[in-house]
C-alpha cells in the first residue's frame, strides 16, 4: 500500500487546476442571470398549482 504524501497531492492539484478552462466574468453573470431566471419561473409555477390544488381540494372538502 503507498504512502499518502500531502506535498505531492496538492503539486498534482495545483497542475490540474491550471488545465482548467475557466469562463470569462461574462459568461459567468449570463449563466447565473440564466439560473436565476429559470429558478424564479419554476418557483412560480410550483407556486400558482400549489395554490389551485389547494383551492381545488379545500372546495372538495
Amino acid at each position: 500500500m503507498s504512502s499518502f504524501k500531502p506535498a505531492q497531492y496538492f503539486k498534482e492539484v495545483a497542475r490540474e487546476v491550471k488545465k482548467v478552462s475557466w469562463p470569462s466574468r461574462e459568461q459567468t453573470q449570463e449563466k447565473t442571470l440564466l439560473v436565476l431566471t429559470v429558478s424564479i419561473i419554476i418557483g412560480l409555477y410550483i407556486g400558482v398549482l400549489d395554490f389551485v390544488f389547494s383551492k381545488l381540494l379545500a372546495a372538495l372538502v
